[in-house]
């Protein structure tokens, strides 16, 4: 999975027209996550076909930073995630977003980016993957 974070003005509209580039190149937005401070607007988004986003958003003009996308599956039960967390720590990997994808009763599908993709790999649950 690829993770794209676009920085842009926040005002109303922009993410939407943002949304709207996406849709119309027919790219479905599986995990987004967008703030605003000062000013600014950051979004990360993660879709169903990469190739397909960078096209649109470079056709829009839409300067965008990548970043490989790690998932990990793990029991939804206190402590999973703190398990993770602290063995990427202890291995000095930075963790820069996280999202939760998918929650049931027994699971929880979690994607990661981190500072060094290859080095988390041994430090997540054996589902974690470079691929999806």
């Amino acid at each position: 999975m690829t993770e794209f974070v676009v920085r842009m003005d926040n005002r109303p509209g922009r993410l939407a027209s943002l949304a709207e580039v996406l849709a119309q190149a027919g790219v479905n937005i599986e995990a987004l996550t967008a703030f605003g401070f000062d000013g600014e607007g950051l979004i990360r988004i993660i879709v169903d076909d990469a190739d397909r986003a960078r096209r649109a958003l470079d056709s829009a003009g839409v300067a965008a930073d990548e970043y490989q996308v790690l998932k990990a599956v793990v029991p939804n039960s206190p402590g999973e995630f703190a398990a993770i967390a602290r063995n990427l720590a202890n291995a000095n990997i930075n963790i820069d977003a996280v999202y939760t994808l998918h929650t049931t009763p027994a699971e929880t599908e979690l994607a990661i980016v981190v500072d060094e993709p290859e080095g988390a790999l041994p430090h997540l649950p054996v589902q974690g993957s470079l691929n999806r």
